[in-house]
């Protein structure tokens, strides 16, 4: 498959995905031609050609993201942002990971996001949030917290006494976030 196929089968589900993040046309197009341009540059990378339109929903997702740094402008986060493009048969961390995350409190999770998805500094995110920074910083933790317990609740995960993480995920069925 080439950059064309990938165009005419997915360039309008694309667009419709980076409109909704950015609402203004003139700006999805040209977000669009950026994706693309990453995805012609990156096709030979792709090694599962099943998995095409969760990646290129990835690469969106990342130049959204870019823009919205590039030009500081604050981006809110909603449940749509914690949710697969396309259904994966395989259960991962990842898909509990998602799960955990889009139940957090909202207070947690904005922080959560800009830090440790979009990278800010926590200064930054307490600017963009009008937030004490020390509050940022504790809601930062907290949320970090809550997901290793999510992991706890959701697969039966243990923390060691390093304060690591144990387990293995359960199947899709067995899991208590995913089901």
């Amino acid at each position: 498959m080439d950059t064309q196929d990938i165009w005419n089968l997915h360039s309008d589900d694309i667009k419709y995905f980076i409109f909704s993040k950015v609402k203004d046309n003139v700006v999805a197009d040209d977000l669009l031609q950026e994706t693309f341009i990453k995805v012609h540059t990156k096709l030979n990378t792709l090694k599962d050609d099943n998995k095409i339109k969760s990646w290129l929903f990835s690469i969106a997702r990342y130049t959204v993201l870019d823009y919205f740094r590039s030009n500081k402008i604050v981006y809110q986060t909603t449940d749509e942002d914690f949710i697969f493009e396309e259904q994966k048969l395989e259960h991962t961390e990842v898909d509990c990971l998602h799960g955990i995350i889009k139940s957090l409190p909202k207070k947690y999770r904005d922080p959560l996001f800009l830090s440790d998805i979009k990278g800010l500094k926590q200064k930054q995110i307490a600017d963009q949030l009008h937030l004490p920074l020390p509050t940022i910083k504790s809601q930062i933790q907290r949320g970090r917290k809550m997901i290793a317990q999510g992991f706890v609740d959701c697969c039966d995960f243990v923390i060691n006494d390093n304060g690591f993480l144990v387990g293995e995920i359960k199947d899709k069925a067995d899991c208590k976030m995913c089901h």
